[in-house]
């Protein structure tokens, strides 16, 4: 089964506008994983406008289930990472002043860069996933020969073409995914997956490894409650 890890950024956006503790980041984390997340993902960005390096070193020792870190591996974050030693480190080519994470490597451009970087993590045992585009198949290639362990497909195209026609949608996707698992990569997928497109995203590429949502999930929790919401995600990957 495809795994649900749920990133909990939102939260300590929530959390971070009226300063205290409320919501409790470390709280809402582990209520996630009693009510059937397989996986929690936090993305620190230098201004710590969401989560903050703290809550990041705070979380590692309580969590039970997979603990995934995104983010672009800058100096201060590659330190982080390699103190806290998740499960997963999914490298992300974001810059400071972006809103939300808009592209994926070129891993031709960067190659020497990240295969550097991915050694460093892997030296310390640590899962490596490189976010990705899905529309150049020599990107991939090259994420392979980088030594990555898995890519992370990033799916906002897929999402806004959704209603248009799912079927094109997906398509680039679907040849994304079966060129990396021929190649031996694993395969994650993430960035506005919903209620709406995830199943058949999934229905599609059926050895995909895991999922990281949060804007979606965390928005219909408002409506649905969180229990609720995580199982029914959970039902849309079963």
């Amino acid at each position: 089964m495809t795994k649900l890890s749920i990133n909990i950024n939102k939260v300590a956006t929530i959390r971070n506008a009226r300063g205290g503790n409320i919501p409790n980041v470390l709280q809402f984390a582990l209520d996630c994983e009693r009510f059937g997340a397989q996986g929690i993902t936090v993305h620190p960005r230098p201004d710590e406008r969401h989560i903050r390096y703290q809550d990041v070193r705070e979380l590692k020792p309580v969590l039970t289930t997979e603990f995934n870190i995104e983010g672009n591996p800058i100096d201060s974050f590659t330190k982080l990472v390699k103190e806290v030693k998740p499960a997963q480190v999914t490298l992300v080519p974001d810059a400071e002043n972006v809103l939300t994470s808009n592209a994926g490597w070129d891993t031709i451009t960067h190659f020497s860069f990240l295969k550097d970087k991915v050694a460093e993590f892997k030296e310390e045992g640590i899962r490596v996933s490189i976010f990705i585009d899905a529309d150049d198949l020599r990107r991939i290639e090259k994420a392979k020969e980088i030594g990555t362990d898995r890519i992370e497909l990033y799916t906002e195209s897929y999402a806004s073409d959704y209603a248009k026609g799912r079927e094109a949608a997906i398509k680039k996707f679907v040849r994304a995914a079966q060129y990396a698992h021929e190649l031996g990569l694993g395969i994650n997928a993430g960035h506005d997956l919903s209620l709406e497109n995830l199943a058949y995203f999934h229905k599609q590429i059926p050895f995909l490894d895991e999922v990281s949502i949060g804007h979606a999930l965390i928005s219909d929790a408002l409506y649905l409650g969180i229990e609720n919401t995580i199982q029914m995600y959970l039902n849309q990957l079963r």
